[in-house]
Parts: structure tokens; sequence; C-alpha cells
């Protein structure tokens, strides 16, 4: 029974903390609701980092969940710039910041997220290697960006997944030179595939990326602290001024890991193992967003999703779940990318391996289609490119594993509403 002598408490203040205190007052908690975050700005999204605030058409204000004086009124204890540094799970307490702190919880919420991965090569040291997770790194690598474009630098990018295709198509329409190494033969090999990767790698050369495929980074050169060039394993070096290692990001679980909750296999995405509730090893600790590892009924496998939308209903879910409600968190994984004059939203999950073909639907010549990974007959994921109001539909044929017609699924003058059952 939920009272108002109940104290939540949510470390991590990113979307997914911040949207499960707003739950939770919303659902009627009146108890203490206490936010503790590392970093010292008010929670704010991610996606603008390497989208509309890199870029320069957002203001900094515009990534922020909630106005600042929202916390106060909706009575959060916001303790921002505090890390948490142990969790007692005998005596239901947290304990943060320098000074050792620490307070009691009745229930408490892991929304932790993920860090970007490191170079592990020479020369990381360097002061032009960044990485791109924090407001932080967005308005360092934002002047960086502005610099280059001015003075015709050259921009190296290790990684060609969704933020290092991103940030490369920011430095091109800032007039930096850019090239990109990755170890795959296509950019976003791991989630596209072969077949529509290659479709991004033509995307970028248009506009004057260069592609290093099948080669990793091996050591960064620098001379008086500066970088001069990249070089790779199979002997090339790239003349540059800045490197972005774009290398993908872990879940941050060392916190989950000393407190002694069940961890999911590292080689398969690693996260904090919860249950279709989002609830951990712990019953009185829940986890939502970048680290929590969700069995997905749907698609058969636990998976971690490291994406806005997960975020966006994972902490109002796992809220919803502290408060006693019977939540199951199953949501069909979504997420969106802009890059030049290309929108995109994908639904589902489709890894290399598990799909027997792609059927497009429109011209990709154009970029104007929808593709569907296909298995068996059965819709496992969609990707719409600049066609819109479509994701309900795409979900729906996902969701419901039916059998459809794939002749009927390429052509457009079919509405994706008839395939339904």
């Amino acid at each position: 029974m939920v009272d108002a002598d109940q104290t939540f408490v949510i470390v991590g203040g990113g979307l997914a903390g911040a949207k499960a205190a707003e739950t939770l007052r919303a659902e009627g908690f009146s108890g203490r609701v206490i936010l503790i975050c590392d970093e010292r700005d008010h929670p704010y999204e991610r996606p603008p980092l390497s989208k509309g605030y890199l870029l320069g058409k957002e203001q900094r204000e515009s990534v922020f969940v909630h106005e600042p004086a929202w916390y106060a009124q909706n009575d959060i204890e916001l303790h921002l710039g505090q890390t948490v540094v142990a969790i007692d799970r005998a005596a239901k307490t947290v304990h943060y910041g320098d000074d050792g702190t620490h307070v009691r919880y009745d229930k408490l919420l892991l929304a932790t997220g993920a860090e970007p991965r490191r170079l592990d090569i020479p020369g990381t040291d360097l002061a032009g290697v960044h990485h791109l997770r924090r407001l932080a790194h967005a308005e360092r690598l934002k002047n960086v960006l502005t610099h280059l474009g001015r003075d015709n630098g050259h921009l190296v990018v290790a990684g060609a997944g969704w933020i290092g295709l991103e940030v490369a198509a920011a430095a091109r329409e800032y007039g930096a030179e850019v090239t990109v190494v990755e170890p795959s033969p296509t950019p976003l090999h791991g989630v596209l595939g072969p077949e529509l990767g290659q479709l991004f790698a033509e995307l970028h050369r248009e506009h004057g990326v260069r592609f290093h495929f099948g080669a990793r980074l091996t050591e960064i050169v620098g001379q008086d602290g500066m970088v001069l060039a990249a070089r790779t394993d199979d002997g090339e070096e790239h003349p540059c001024h800045d490197v972005l290692a774009a290398i993908g990001a872990a879940p941050r679980v060392a916190l989950a890991e000393s407190a002694g909750l069940e961890l999911a296999d590292r080689a398969l995405g690693g996260g904090i193992v919860v249950d279709e509730h989002l609830r951990t090893s712990d019953p009185d600790i829940h986890a939502a967003g970048d680290v929590a590892a969700f069995p997905h009924e749907l698609f058969g496998t636990r998976m971690r999703v490291e994406h806005w939308a997960n975020a966006l209903n994972g902490g109002p879910a796992a809220a919803r779940s502290m408060l006693g409600r019977d939540v199951v968190y199953d949501r069909v994984p979504y997420f969106f990318s802009d890059q030049y004059d290309l929108g995109m939203e994908y639904s589902g999950w489709a890894p290399p391996g598990s799909y027997d073909q792609v059927v497009i639907r429109g011209d990709a010549g154009k970029r104007e289609f929808i593709a569907f990974w296909v298995k068996e007959g059965r819709v496992l994921a969609g990707m719409n490119v600049n066609v819109w109001d479509v994701t309900d539909p795409i979900q729906r044929l996902i969701r419901t594993r039916a059998q459809v017609d794939t002749e009927a699924l390429a052509d457009p003058h079919v509405p994706l509403a008839d395939l339904l059952p």
C-alpha cells in the first residue's frame, strides 16, 4: 500500500528518470520523490545532442525535459551533480555525494543509462578526441565543428552507427571534411543489415563523406597535445584535426553490480536484468531506460534498448510498477534519425540473420520508401524513410505476427491497414 510516508528514490537524471518522477506525481503518489543526478544540468533529452542542437537549429533550453522550476513546483527533491556511490539493500539506503549522505528508500528506480565506449588505443588523451553522450560533450563538439568548417578542417569518425552518421552529417553541414572508419562492410550493419546499410553509405558519399570500411583505428597521432592523424589496422593513415569515438555505449551497471543485482550477459548487450514489470532481482528496486534488460515475448528474447522512446515510455512504466500497478512493459522498439534531407523512423527488431528477406515499398532510389524485414511472411521490423504517419500500422503488423502477402506489402497502392488481420 503506497502512502504519504513512503520515499521513492530515482537514480539517474535522464529522460527515463525525469518521466518516472513526473508519472509518480501524475498517478497521485504523495510521498517523497528524490531524484539524484550526477550531472549538473537539469534532466534533458539526448536526441538533440546529435541532431538539432548540434546543428545550431535548436536552442539549449529546448533539450530539457521540464522547466527548472517544475521540480520544486511538484515537490521533487532534485540533487544535481551528485553521484550515488552505494546501495545498501539490507538497510534500503542509497549513499551519494562526497560526504556520504544517505537516504532511505521504500522503492528505488535505477535509470543510470549508458556511457560511451572508449577507444583503447594510444592517443586518446589528446585534446581533439571526443565522445558524444552528455550535453557538455555536445556543446564542445558544436564549437569544434564550427571551427573545422570555418578552417576546412578534417574530422575522423570511428564508427558508422547512428551517432557516428548523425555527427558526420552535422560536420558536413558545417563544412568540415569527414572520414568515417568502420570495421563492418556497410554503415549500421548490425541494425539494418547490408541491404539498407548501403543506402546510408550512398547518402553520405553524395554529401562528401569518405568511408573506410573493414578497418579499425589503432592509434591517434598527435603533437603538442593536438591530433594530427588517425591510423588504422590495415596501415592507412588519415590526417585530421579531431576524432570522434562513436563505437557504441555500455550500460552503467557498476552500482547495480556492487549491490548484488542480477546482470544480463555482456555478450548479449548486458544491463540490469528486469522482469516484464521492470523489477530487478530485488523486488523493491526497478530499472528503466538504457540500462534495463527486459524480456520481450513478441521477439522471444531479452533486450536492452538504447533509444529515446524506450526512456520516454520505460520511465513511466517503471513508476507505475513501483506504485503496484499491473504493468507489463512490451513496447515495440522505436527510434528515429535525421541526416541531411533524410528522415527515418524504425520500429521492431531484426538483426542480421533473423530475417529471410527485405521488402521495399516505394522508391528507394528517391529515398521515399518503407523497408520491411520479413521472416516466413511475418514482419519483424519496418523502417519508413521520408514517408510519414505510418508508424502505427507498421507496429501493428509487427505485433500481430500475421503472415502477409509480400507482393501486397511491396505495393504502395495497397493500404497497410488492409494487410492487418
